[in-house]
């Protein structure tokens, strides 16, 4: 038997930053993506967002990649979302983030993520999402 832990933090926003997670409809939108990726075999310890982005800690499999993963997520979620009316026309933003990090972060990523109302209250996603371009060096590419 192999064993593998592929950590990834993944990010994604909504297009042209529509809020779509509302007190209302959030917890339901992430129990679906969540339920999903289960069918799916894509192993998400932990999801949360706030208004117009989600972030996910996700185990990638032997098998999986990045692209694929996110692709199921995201278009899935996408279908889903405007199939339940939570969204007009609704589309997730093309572009996302997938860091590894490791086993000795894991904690703190979890915690991170599950504190998204906390920690937008101080930094807007667009302050949140300039510091992954520059921290991760996305700048350089």
């Amino acid at each position: 038997m192999s064993y593998v832990r592929n950590w990834l933090h993944c990010v994604w926003g909504t297009k042209s930053k529509v809020p779509l997670l509302t007190d209302e409809n959030k917890q339901k939108i992430l129990d679906h993506i969540l339920a999903n990726a289960r069918t799916k075999g894509i192993l998400i310890y932990s999801i949360n967002g706030y208004r117009d982005h989600v972030h996910c800690l996700i185990s990638l499999l032997p098998e999986q990649n990045i692209a694929k993963v996110i692709q199921l997520l995201k278009g899935e979620s996408s279908y889903w979302i405007n199939k339940e009316n939570l969204g007009k026309n609704f589309k997730w933003a093309d572009e996302y983030f997938a860091v590894s990090i490791s086993e000795s972060q894991v904690e703190k990523v979890k915690t991170y993520i599950h504190n998204q109302e906390i920690h937008h209250k101080k930094k807007s996603w667009e302050e949140e999402y300039n510091e992954f371009i520059k921290n991760y060096n996305f700048d350089n590419y």
